[in-house]
């Protein structure tokens, strides 16, 4: 998967262009944490709507109450679905002891639980912003169970 903005991530960082993600986020697990977490389309959306995005549980709950106006632009909603897919993980790696980041043989960013569990934040947040399906909040519930 092509994450654009990690590119110029690698570029402040001095990292090469074709060094792997997976090395990238070992050997700065922190600056990664902080990309990822950026969100900027959901943010904005959420922002406009009241909603403040701290990462915490209860910022997912207040976002799975936002209207879904954002369904109404096909062009948008991809892009909302990978925000949303990522700020779910940043509260999840932020707030669940041992979980972390971790990326797949394409790239594409996974939360991974200390148990060896992991989830596709981008497709579980493809679906919610698509359906409304599952929630933001009841995935984070499922998986910050211990």
């Amino acid at each position: 998967m092509n994450i654009p903005f990690l590119d110029n991530w690698r570029k402040r960082h001095g990292a090469a262009s074709d060094t792997p993600v997976s090395d990238t986020a070992s050997s700065d697990p922190e600056g990664v944490a902080q990309l990822l977490s950026e969100c900027e389309l959901l943010r904005g959306l959420a922002g406009r709507e009241g909603v403040q995005l701290d990462d915490s549980a209860e910022s997912l709950a207040e976002l799975d109450q936002m209207l879904p106006r954002w369904r109404e632009d096909p062009e948008v909603s991809p892009w909302l679905g990978s925000d949303a897919g990522l700020y779910l993980g940043t509260v999840i790696v932020r707030t669940v002891p041992g979980a972390a980041w971790w990326f797949g043989s394409g790239g594409e960013p996974v939360v991974q639980l200390p148990s060896g569990r992991r989830l596709d934040v981008l497709e579980e947040g493809a679906a919610w912003a698509e359906t409304g399906t599952p929630e933001l909040s009841q995935l984070y519930a499922e998986f910050s169970e211990r």
